[in-house]
């Protein structure tokens, strides 16, 4: 078993179970796969097993850190509290009920296994080895101990061994694989007759009376929402900045402290890359020991790199300074001496070897060419420690005064205006909805208080508060009549098309040819596949949804294009072909197996979950 695991560590099913681990400690938490603590009060029972309401609420506070995390702009006023909390408690009891599962089969792992698995996972090394800081240091990132972790993967990696077991066991029909890959390799024959707008101009009128019935009937959709007139003060770094004044002095030290980063170094590189194994390690030995054979760089790197377009060139990456590559591989190449070759470097897109062929450095650029640049730098620096100053300043003014005018004299700051905000948000900084919530909180809108100081970007902070008020109401008949009208057109534009299409199918069905019924010419499309870039892909959807064509009768239809209507005549279906051994077919078998197996897996899960019993007190 320690071999199986060992073997396995360094594929896919250890970065599966590191994944799983860490989504699982997001949204369920550790307590929800260590198990609760018996004498707390809980909020579900599965099976007899407790989910303490201590586990329940720490996870609920995992997941909505893991929520305000993937937000843009973090906002707490975003969150919706009572789906996450129904959310987690669901995701709870669903990974109890896989945990009994995986201990009533009997799958274990023992501590052997788990120091096995752990120390060949490439999250916890350093240069290809275990390294402990590392290991201890990235548990505690998750909140957890080390007995935690190890407890959380002991229970993780056996019910991922069910779930594997079940997804690879997912099985298709060849037959049916070949069916559906000859369905999707189909090419067809049609023809397409396009009939204009302009064709039914002449014919389309909108009298006043069906604008009105339209208005009457659709009341609903031409109500002006809430409105809010708002006034509100902006506080930003890059204002504080401005008001800064940077001595010449000041400037000039400044430039000294900073003349090594303005000093270019590039270093112009070489590598061979192979691809991060098993084996890695002994290739790599060989490689050097080719090298320090006498060996040309060069000529291996066109043999055995992976990297297929350096390797035209003998490895050559050419010139490039700091924050180009990634950060081992640049850390190893600025740590070279010219012409010396490194140690094996592990990136993730592999192992390279790298050599340092050349390094030029750009003078420093005067001071007058940067001036304007530090001057900028070294006040927003300045101002960084200022504007946290400032900013809790302006909350507590703002939170306790009943206007923004002491706020803003009491700061310097100007007090702007702003009109027509909705719910849905206005004009910056308005765009920001945790904003736009306050604005139209109760305490704000009827209590007349100011907004609390949001964060609506990186260091931008705005105080509102509302000036005028105006309810929802329905516009004015004359206000929307040209939108009534426009609408109304393009809808009897659409309906005269469509019958004037289905008019011309008729007749062609009757035998009647196309040319006497002047609708134009047909345009012919041969052997065209569903991704056909030649032909409108309105119509090719339309012609792979046409019934196969009868003996020497094409099947018809129609499609709305960007200019009319599209008439469509299907004259043929020219069969895809399948061959076996093709990669497209055992490619698009392993596919379908997969997805089998998932819908396996689900149906699994859903039938542990609806045999436990779960009591909710």
């Amino acid at each position: 078993m320690l071999q199986d695991i060992r073997d396995n560590s360094q594929g896919t099913i250890a970065k599966i179970i590191i994944g799983l681990l860490i989504v699982s400690l997001s949204i369920w938490g550790m307590d929800a796969i260590v198990g609760g603590f018996s004498g707390e009060p809980e909020v579900a029972t599965v099976n007899g097993e407790d989910i303490t309401e201590r586990e329940f609420l720490r996870v609920v506070q995992m997941e909505s850190q893991r929520r305000l995390s993937e937000m843009e702009r973090p906002d707490p006023a975003m969150l919706n509290e009572d789906q996450i909390r129904q959310n987690v408690l669901d995701s709870l009891v669903q990974e109890q009920v896989l945990i009994q599962d995986a201990k009533a089969q009997g799958l274990a792992l023992n501590d052997a296994g788990i120091d096995a698995l752990i120390t060949q996972m490439p999250q916890f090394q350093v240069d290809g080895e275990f390294n402990r800081d590392r290991f201890v240091a990235s548990v505690r990132n998750l909140g957890m101990g080390v007995g935690e972790f190890r407890e959380a993967m002991r229970k993780q990696y056996v019910v991922n061994q069910i779930r594997g077991g079940v997804v690879q066991s997912g099985l298709v029909a060849s037959a049916n694989a070949a069916q559906l890959l000859r369905i999707q390799n189909q090419t067809r024959n049609f023809r397409v007759v396009q009939i204009p707008a302009s064709a039914v101009s002449d014919e389309l009128e909108v009298a006043s009376a069906d604008i009105e019935a339209f208005y009457q009937e659709n009341s609903d959709a031409f109500r002006q929402p809430d409105q809010v007139d708002a006034v509100y003060i902006t506080l930003s770094l890059g204002a504080l900045a401005e008001k800064i004044e940077i001595s010449e002095e000041d400037l000039e030290a400044y430039y000294e402290q900073r003349a090594g980063d303005l000093a270019r170094e590039e270093r112009r590189a070489s590598h061979i890359l192979i691809e991060d194994g098993a084996d890695a390690t002994q290739t790599m030995a060989s490689i050097k020991e080719r090298l320090d054979a006498g060996e040309s760089f060069e000529d291996l790197a066109k043999e055995v790199s992976v990297d297929t377009v350096s390797a035209k060139e003998g490895g050559d990456l050419g010139y490039a300074g700091r924050g180009v590559y990634d950060e081992a591989f640049e850390e190893a190449l600025f740590a070279l001496e010219e012409g010396k070759v490194s140690d094996p470097v592990k990136t993730s897109f592999g192992v390279h070897l790298i050599r340092l062929d050349d390094v030029r450095r750009s003078e420093v650029p005067a001071l007058a060419e940067l001036e304007q640049k530090l001057r900028t730098e070294l006040a927003r620096e300045r101002a960084q420690e200022e504007y946290a100053e400032v900013r809790a300043e302006l909350a507590d003014s703002a939170y306790s005064s009943d206007d923004l005018v002491g706020p803003a004299e009491e700061m310097g700051l100007e007090i702007r205006k702003v009109s027509g905000v909705t719910k849905d948000g206005g004009q910056a900084p308005f765009d920001h909805a945790g904003l736009v919530r306050q604005l139209f909180s109760e305490d704000v809108l009827e209590g007349g208080f100011n907004t609390e100081l949001i964060d609506v970007g990186d260091n931008v902070s705005v105080v509102a508060r509302v000036g005028e008020y105006r309810e929802a109401q329905k516009l004015a008949l004359e206000d929307v009549k040209d939108d009534i009208r426009r609408s109304l057109e393009a809808r009897k534009t659409r309906e005269m098309l469509a019958d004037r299409a289905d008019a011309i199918i008729a007749s062609l069905k009757k035998g009647e040819a196309l040319d006497a019924l002047n609708a134009g010419d047909w345009e012919r499309f041969e052997d065209q596949a569903r991704n056909a870039a030649r032909a409108d892909p309105r119509v090719v959807q339309t012609v792979f949804a046409l019934a196969r064509p009868g003996d020497g009768e094409p099947s018809y239809g129609t499609a709305i294009t960007q200019d009319g209507v599209a008439v469509i005549a299907l004259d043929a279906v020219n069969e895809g072909e399948a061959e076996k051994g093709s990669g497209d077919l055992d490619q698009l078998r392993t596919f379908l197996a997969s997805l089998e197996g998932q819908r396996e897996y689900a149906a699994y899960q859903q039938f542990l979950r609806n045999s436990a019993e779960v009591s909710r007190p």
